[in-house]
C-alpha cells in the first residue's frame, strides 16, 4: 500500500533529481505573463503619467486647457497647486492642477 507513495517520492529514474532546472521552468510562464504585461500595461501608462505632469508643470497664463470634466477655458492664473480658468466673460473658476486634462491648439475652436 505505502510503496507506490514511497516511490513517487523517490529520484528519478535515471538517479537525477529534478532539481532548479525544474523549478525554473514551472515559473517559466508566469515570469512571461509578467514581462507582457510590463511591455503592454505598466510601461505606457508611466509615460503617459510621466508626460502629464510635466505638462501640469508647464502650464503659464494664455494656456488653452480641457479639464477632466470636459469644461474648456484659458488659463488665468496658476498657483502652486490650483489653476483659475476663465470660461466665458466675466466667469472665471478655480480648481486643482490635477484636473487640467489636456492642452488644446488654437485650431480646434469651435
Amino acid at each position: 500500500m505505502f510503496d507506490s507513495v514511497a516511490w513517487a517520492m523517490g529520484p528519478q529514474p535515471g538517479g537525477q533529481p529534478g532539481g532548479g532546472q525544474g523549478l525554473i521552468m514551472s515559473f517559466l510562464p508566469l515570469i512571461i505573463i509578467f514581462a507582457i504585461f510590463y511591455f503592454l500595461l505598466i510601461r505606457p501608462q508611466q509615460k503617459r503619467a510621466k508626460e502629464h505632469r510635466q505638462m501640469i508643470e508647464s502650464l503659464k497664463k494664455g494656456d488653452k486647457v480641457i479639464t477632466s470634466g470636459g469644461i474648456y477655458g484659458v488659463v488665468d492664473s496658476v498657483g502652486e497647486r490650483t489653476v483659475t480658468l476663465k470660461i466665458a466673460e466675466n466667469v472665471k473658476i478655480k480648481l486643482g492642477k490635477a484636473y487640467i486634462a489636456a492642452l488644446r491648439s488654437s485650431a480646434e475652436e469651435d
